[in-house]
């Protein structure tokens, strides 16, 4: 069973796994240490004590200093740690929820959704017609930290193409619902697109479906 282990001595614990500590017995004297971590030998010193106590390391002093190795403890430790931030970073584990304000847009989506090359675009990777129009959404300041935190994810590419001898650029869309509605975070290629503004298509006209007016909260969910 793993016991809990303070943060301080779990720091210490990855830097000695760093080292090697994991598969064979590694040189470190409590200087190194405390230089890798910034903290002083004697702090250093302190924490293998402390690891020592708990079984998460053993240590064996020989000749030329001081040797180190990770038990099978203390390597159950690290993975509990690591396990933690893969279901906090983890794509299996991601979710995210962006709040917006319904507004009018320009009536562009209409326009660019309807064109065979976009549309045959998000019917084969979306597996969705797209409804000629988007829907679009202004986010308040923590709507757009979370809509940032998006580009991290793998998004859909919709290429560019040209069409009676004019060049239309790509895009990239993400997958995402609301109110368990299908529907698909589209982004233009073009730079200099507000980062408070969200467009969104889906395979029915989410404002007659769902029941929405200018200026209702809506609530988009992605899941990584």
């Amino acid at each position: 069973m793993i016991c809990m282990v303070m943060t301080e001595d779990l720091q210490c614990l990855k830097e000695i796994a760093l080292m090697g500590g994991c598969t064979a017995q590694v040189w470190a004297s409590s200087q190194t240490i405390g230089s890798a971590l910034n903290i002083s030998p004697q702090t250093a010193s302190r924490r293998l004590i402390s690891l020592e106590s708990q079984g998460l390391i053993t240590r064996s002093i020989r000749p030329d200093g001081q040797y180190i190795s990770i038990t099978k403890e203390g390597e159950g430790a690290l993975r509990q740690e690591y396990a933690d931030y893969c279901r906090i970073f983890g794509r299996n584990g991601g979710h995210y929820i962006i709040e917006g304000t319904l507004i009018t847009g320009l009536g562009e989506g209409r326009y660019y959704v309807s064109l065979p090359g976009y549309r045959t675009q998000f019917i084969e990777k979306l597996g969705f017609e797209p409804y000629p129009g988007t829907l679009n959404l202004r986010l308040a300041p923590p709507g757009i930290q979370v809509r940032k935190k998006l580009d991290s994810l793998e998004w859909i590419t919709i290429e560019g193409f040209t069409a009676d001898e004019r060049t239309f650029g790509g895009a990239r869309c993400l997958p995402c619902t609301i109110q368990s509605v299908q529907c698909a975070i589209v982004v233009p290629g073009r730079s200099h697109y507000p980062e408070d503004v969200i467009e969104i298509i889906a395979p029915v006209n989410l404002r007659n479906a769902l029941g929405l007016d200018d200026r209702d909260t809506v609530i988009v969910e992605v899941s990584a």
